[in-house]
């Protein structure tokens, strides 16, 4: 092996092991493949991360493919802001490809399996197909068009492929075996009909492959030698080998190598939200200012704030590669921003909350230009004039009039230095009629070599540039808003996660440009915002230069917080929430409230690939399909992205005729 087996994640010991046992590393491959429906969020960058990493590692190329299978929520937009957070973070992918670009081999290849006997067109509406597929205990039927002819079923898809038929008609499904232990083993989806115009094909298509069927079809076709996802799809693993084996023997000379799928837990962050669901709450509510709002887990709106790509992919791989599922403390992300600006940022000054300061033994015609230092952790970073002269700002914080000998800042009859130039000392005040101080008159000493405790920073008043600057804090009081049974994860927002100044700031900035990365000394560290603009200069805070936070907690590792929640025994949570379902539907209203928190305080140890057989649950059992959709609320409020399995249950949830199902189902469409 090229490393010590113990120094590799679990995903390179795979990849290391095929190569021992014979894989041509010239053969490695991998790919991102995200659905163009929406914006990447920080959440993905794991995802990201491990792909193009492993490329990087073993120098192998990684597709950038997108998997646009559903015309009715794929928009060019999602794929051209896809590309540029990939390539911002600093990935370059070795071919831009789409399964739209298979849809024709696809569709030859479900023809094929028709040929064979493996797929046929079925006639049934949702409901009945999802009573004749039964239930995780209970193995499904066949159904009354399963035994079609070839000949039948080519003439349907055909007719179905020409536009003959309306949507829902008729599908395509697999044959394979309708008493599979593993329910998405029962002939699951192939094609269905769908006659909207595609982003890419336009209106070439008006049957779409499902995505189970389209995904790993993409990587055999791409010849990916690892396929790796998140753990929500190893139930899915057995369908995606099915699906490869038989094409493979339609293709085998032209495409010889077999993908093999690997899960990886998903990234979750302490404080945040990763539900789209929930975070498009928070855009149309006005929380946000949009999906690259400085406070939001976007990366559009992580690079909004300030953070850098190398701080990001720090953060990624300090995070590693694991098995289960965890919640990593969002301080560990602060950290790695901290920790790449501080190397890099220039230093400045500028003040947001201004007082003012008039050195009454300074000439008043004067001003001086001294040399301040750039950067301290960099020797190249060099020096910049600043301007000095009579009147000044500080920081109103940075003054008090009586003060304890603990107070290192400025007071009646102390000493401070001033960055980078002369020492004062606080000799009277000038008060309004509140009494309160607005200015400070001082008398400066040219003698800097005397030690002083304290040092403040400043800008001078005459030279001073106005600017707007936007102070970011989390946007959540709570370190999991959304786990707590009683209270809406909305109760937990943050009112002061956005404070806007008028600010002062050095001259140095006058000519900032969008993007371009400070440390206010003494303040955090800010970035030119989007908004700014030559005679309106606008700053995002980032980060502080501390972890402001690290008190307000109880002690915990900040790299892996594992949030446990208490079962009532110990039984497995999905057990747990299953016995609901033989009775909620029949529960008096008091007692469903009852049961349905107790279900989605359980819900938060249950596992996707637990959850999803349930979703083949008949249609009498109305009981468990809406424990089952009250569970999977959890889980999408937890980050889990929508598929196209949990799409179908809940779209047939809301045709259904059982109203308490159909609110279940309307709270997650």
């Amino acid at each position: 092996m090229s490393e010590d087996k113990k120094s590799l994640n679990f995903l390179e010991q795979i990849i290391e092991e095929d190569l021992a046992n014979g894989l041509d590393q010239n053969k490695l491959r991998f790919r991102f493949p995200p659905e163009p429906n929406g914006y990447l969020h920080i959440g993905h960058t794991k995802a990201i991360g491990i792909s193009f990493g492993l490329g990087e590692k073993y120098n192998a190329p990684v597709n950038l493919r997108f998997d646009d299978t559903n015309p009715a929520k794929e928009e060019q937009e999602y794929v051209d802001a896809i590309k540029e957070d990939i390539s911002w973070l600093g990935y370059q992918w070795a071919n831009e490809l789409y399964s739209s670009d298979y849809f024709q081999i696809l569709f030859d290849w479900a023809v094929q399996l028709i040929k064979d006997g493996k797929a046929y067109v079925d006639s049934q509406s949702s409901v009945a197909m999802a009573e004749q597929k039964g239930t995780p205990t209970q193995p499904g039927v066949d159904g009354p068009f399963r035994n079609r002819t070839v000949a039948e079923n080519l003439d349907l898809f055909m007719r179905m492929k020409n536009g003959e038929f309306n949507e829902g008609e008729h599908i395509l499904r697999a044959k394979i075996d309708m008493q599979h232990p593993n329910m998405l083993m029962r002939d699951p989806l192939m094609y269905r009909i769908l006659k909207k115009a595609h982003h890419r094909t336009g209106d070439t298509w008006c049957i779409y492959p499902m995505y189970d069927w389209t995904h790993g079809e993409s990587d055999y076709i791409e010849q990916i030698s690892h396929s790796l996802c998140s753990l929500e799809f190893k139930p899915h693993r057995e369908l995606y080998d099915w699906f490869k084996e038989q094409v493979y023997n339609y293709s085998k000379s032209e495409y010889p190598m077999l993908p093999k799928q690997r899960e990886f837990a998903r990234l979750n962050l302490s404080y945040t939200i990763m539900s789209k669901r929930k975070l498009l709450k928070l855009v149309e509510e006005g929380i946000v200012n949009g999906w690259d709002d400085p406070r939001m887990p976007t990366i559009s709106g992580l690079r909004r704030r300030g953070f850098t790509p190398t701080a990001i992919r720090k953060f990624v791989e300090t995070v590693g590669v694991a098995k289960r599922d965890n919640i990593i403390d969002v301080a560990l992300l602060e950290f790695c921003i901290r920790e790449d600006l501080n190397k890099k940022a220039p230093r400045v000054m500028a003040v947001l909350d201004p007082l003012k300061v008039v050195i009454t033994n300074y000439p008043e015609d004067k001003e001086e230009w001294l040399e301040a230092e750039n950067n301290q952790e960099d020797d190249a970073a060099g020096f910049r004039k600043v301007p000095f002269s009579r009147e000044i700002y500080i920081e109103k914080e940075d003054f008090k009039e009586e003060a304890s000998s603990k107070f290192f800042r400025l007071k009646l009859g102390g000493e401070v230095r001033l960055k980078n130039a002369y020492i004062i000392k606080a000799d009277s005040v000038v008060k309004d009629a509140d009494g309160n101080v607005t200015e400070v008159h001082c008398t400066y000493s040219e003698d800097t070599e005397r030690r002083i405790k304290g040092t403040l920073h400043w800008v001078s008043i005459k030279h001073a540039i106005k600017a707007e600057v936007r102070e970011y804090d989390r946007l959540f009081l709570d370190e999991a808003p959304d786990s707590h049974e009683d209270k809406d994860f909305m109760a937990f927002i943050n009112p002061n996660s956005l404070k806007i100044t008028q600010a002062f700031v050095e001259p140095s900035l006058k000519d900032a440009k969008v993007g371009e990365q400070f440390q206010f000394q003494r303040l955090g560290y800010f970035n030119v915002d989007n908004d700014s603009k030559a005679d309106a200069l606008v700053f995002n805070k980032t980060v502080g230069l501390r972890d402001s936070w690290a008190k307000q907690k109880p002690a915990a590792n900040a790299q892996n917080i594992q949030l446990k929640q208490p079962q009532q025994n110990n039984r497995p949570a999905i057990e747990q929430i299953k016995s609901y379902g033989k009775k909620y539907d029949r529960m008096k209203p008091e007692q469903q409230d009852k049961a349905k928190a107790e279900i989605q305080a359980l819900a938060k140890d249950v596992a996707y690939q637990d959850l999803e057989p349930l979703f083949g649950t008949a249609v009498k059992k109305v009981g468990t399909r809406v424990i089952t959709m009250i569970t999977l609320g959890v889980l999408l409020d937890n980050g889990l992205d929508k598929n196209e399995a949990i799409t179908d249950f809940i779209n047939k949830a809301l045709e259904d005729k059982n109203e308490l199902l159909v609110n279940e189902a309307k709270a997650l469409n």
